[in-house]
């Protein structure tokens, strides 16, 4: 099925959202909660799938729910179509502070692989689907379980990351990385799992006790800061159930902590 040709703008630094134009009957669709605006004229609609498949019976509906329970995301999908006789626009933003990349699927092979929480929206025509690992080593300690999602088609496609992206093009090499630092890797790129290093350096070196190998070639999206990272920095600093914080580690903070409020 051939994905409907959208046009877009990126606005943001840090806090980036995604404005799609959409010609009269044009479709744009997108994960549950992600809509920013709508202008007056585009009709959305919630609906089990992206609609890639044409129409489906209700078991075919049902297997594809099923799939997105098993990532995570809500079983529903948003359609937006514009109704209007003119072009109409409708924007989405993404949950936590990053950068959104688009990506012409076309270009890139027509196939990618990302994690499970990255996809933002695309023009419809595009399947969201699932990956699953083969391997055991990378389903229990890759950090994404044993599925991933994968977005096939030749339209536009837009997911989101935290922090800046950074691209690596492999010809052969073989790259590793923190497994939260993991966005998205197109066709061609193995991915596995290895232990960083010793035992001492896994236990003791603050890198975990696995990273992500990539190899092959192909074209590899890392993020610099995974929001897992900049949750777990946030709950470390947070105050305490009674009201108390930390001091931002000083020792007076440590001292009042000491002797209470």
């Amino acid at each position: 099925m051939q994905c409907h040709e959208v046009d877009y703008q990126v606005f943001g630094d840090d806090m980036q959202y995604v404005e799609v134009e959409l010609d009269p009957g044009e479709t744009v669709v997108a994960e549950a909660g992600a809509m920013n605006y709508v202008e007056d004229g585009i009709v959305f609609e919630a609906r089990m799938g992206d609609g890639s498949k044409g129409e489906q019976g209700i078991f075919g509906k049902l297997l594809d729910a099923g799939k997105r329970t098993l990532t995570g995301e809500s079983i529903f999908m948003t359609h937006f179509t514009n109704h209007a006789d003119g072009k109409r626009r409708v924007a989405f933003a993404a949950p936590f502070p990053g950068k959104i990349v688009p990506l012409d699927m076309q270009k890139i092979g027509g196939v990618l692989t990302c994690q499970k929480d990255a996809f933002l929206c695309a023009a419809y025509g595009t399947q969201i689907g699932i990956a699953f690992q083969k391997r055991l080593g990378a389903g229990f300690f890759g950090g994404e379980g044993f599925i991933l999602q994968r977005l096939e088609g030749d339209g536009q496609a837009f997911i989101h990351a935290s922090g800046a992206i950074i691209k690596k093009s492999l010809r052969g090499e073989t790259l590793r990385v923190d497994t939260g630092c993991l966005v998205a890797f197109t066709e061609g790129i193995n991915y596995d799992i290895q232990r960083a290093g010793s035992l001492k350096s896994m236990f003791f070196g603050g890198e975990g006790l696995f990273l992500a190998t990539l190899s092959g070639t192909g074209t590899v999206l890392l993020q610099s800061l995974p929001f897992s990272r900049l949750a777990n920095r946030v709950l470390q600093h947070a105050p305490t159930m009674g009201g108390s914080s930390q001091g931002e580690g000083s020792v007076i903070g440590s001292l009042g902590n000491l002797f209470g409020d």
